[in-house]
């Protein structure tokens, strides 16, 4: 065995010397220049890596808004007020900070301390257990709850507000805008996971703006603190966790309210095939509050629609515009004509597209099925689940196919942060289900995880 590893040694190095040398050389640079790249990537990914290990994540407040001016309030702890000008200044419970656009700067007041304008301000917590609130002004002023420190700076006229907060802390208060009704800890760990994944999978996805995520469905829905112990408690249970595939890449983490008893495969909603988001027959949310409903219309109505749309065939008999939807198809048809089932729902501010066309005698009734999108987890449907004693990584393997729930240090991290060209993965579509707001005048807040920090 000995001597015929060195003849085969032997055997590989002559063929080596044998190569012609240009071509040799010209290889070596190919390997060098493939080394290169190699590194670069690496390095790519240590940095990506390192980011997603730290534990605190910047997110842009009031997003949605425009503010002129926000008051600044410490509720526990106590902060440090930063302009950088070589000064700093304490502030702690009852001295309000009042920060104003002003000249394309900030204008800052804080009481009993004589005013400045500066560039931009920062205001660090400085007890490890510090959180705040923040006030905007307007028709109706709105007051919410954060943790962590806070960046403000002009821009574009107004006052971007960004929050350095602790990742779990920040996933409990996603959980609580958008979660829904549930009331189950497995249900609640359920969206934590979700919630997770998808702000990792996309967390630079605001990085040349200075942050990483805004607190609106652009991202995900984020109106501070979350009070509900049972929400905080299913954040830090699953703490890092987060749903991989195949891969072990990142999964786009889709959620939606109620599927009508099957969930869309992402191809026929998207255009994007996943293997992980394929349709699931979903007996569990069809008794829900979304599980069903209904639209009327006349039978003139729903012509004139479907005719602007290029339908030209029968209007004699009735019945021929019927189309039942036993299970989710793309399109609506009748005759030769066929239209997508997302063109009418978005034309007439419909449910879902899981319905069906009934023709009576001048009427024409849409009896639908769902609420979204219909691509991933159904909410109603997990809910059902964790009553039923189902536990939050059940839940995940029934939505979601082929799935490996781990660590976040366990994914494969992918350079390019640059999310699909599909609306956000859910919470925008949920009826009854807004973000709430504290009031000016609501003045009792128990700070979560009992008030020592995420």
């Amino acid at each position: 065995m000995k001597g015929r590893r060195g003849d085969f040694k032997d055997k590989r190095q002559k063929s080596k010397h044998s190569e012609d040398p240009e071509r040799s050389v010209g290889e070596k640079d190919k390997r060098k220049k493939l080394m290169f790249k190699k590194l670069i990537l690496i390095a790519i990914s240590l940095t990506l890596y390192t980011t997603f290990i730290s534990a605190q994540v910047r997110v842009r407040l009031f997003s949605l808004q425009s503010p002129e001016s926000v008051v600044f309030s410490v509720n526990e702890g106590k902060y440090e007020l930063n302009a950088f000008s070589g000064d700093t200044l304490i502030v702690t419970k009852g001295e309000p900070v009042i920060i104003s656009r002003f000249n394309g700067k900030l204008a800052v007041k804080v009481r009993n301390a004589e005013g400045f304008v500066c560039d931009s301000v920062k205001l660090a917590g400085k007890t490890g257990y510090d959180s705040f609130s923040l006030r905007i002004n307007g028709n109706t002023p709105i007051r919410q709850f954060y943790s962590g420190d806070l960046k403000c700076f002009p821009d574009l006229g107004t006052i971007v507000l960004i929050n350095n907060i602790d990742i779990e802390r920040y996933i409990a208060g996603v959980v609580k805008a958008e979660g829904g009704s549930g009331k189950n800890i497995e249900y609640f760990k359920t969206q934590a996971v979700i919630a997770r994944t998808y702000m990792y999978k996309y967390f630079d996805k605001h990085l040349t703006d200075r942050y990483n995520v805004c607190d609106n469905t652009h991202c995900q829905a984020f109106s501070g603190l979350s009070p509900d112990t049972l929400i905080n408690r299913a954040a830090l249970e699953t703490q890092g966790l987060v749903i991989l595939d195949k891969d072990s890449t990142l999964i786009i983490s889709a959620f939606h309210s109620n599927c009508g008893g099957e969930t869309s495969s992402s191809e026929d909603v998207w255009l994007t095939s996943q293997p992980y988001l394929k349709s699931v027959v979903d007996p569990y949310c069809l008794s829900s509050r979304n599980g069903k409903w209904e639209k009327s219309m006349s039978l003139n109505d729903w012509l004139e629609y479907i005719k602007k749309s290029g339908y030209n065939g029968s209007t004699d008999d009735p019945t021929a515009l019927s189309f039942i939807q036993k299970s989710r198809s793309v399109d609506y048809k009748t005759g030769s004509f066929a239209m997508p089932l997302r063109t009418i729902r978005t034309d007439m501010n419909l449910r879902s597209t899981f319905f069906s066309v009934v023709s009576e005698g001048d009427s024409v009734i849409l009896k639908g099925k769902g609420y979204g999108h219909g691509v991933g987890l159904c909410q109603e449907g997990a809910m059902v689940m964790a009553a039923n004693g189902f536990n939050y990584r059940q839940i995940i393997d029934f939505y979601y196919f082929g799935v490996l729930i781990t660590d976040i240090k366990n994914a494969v991290v992918l350079p390019n942060f640059s999310p699909p060209n599909h609306p956000h993965m859910g919470g925008n579509e949920r009826e009854g289900i807004n973000p709430p707001i504290w009031s000016y005048e609501r003045e009792e807040f128990n700070p979560p995880f009992g008030g020592q920090g995420g």
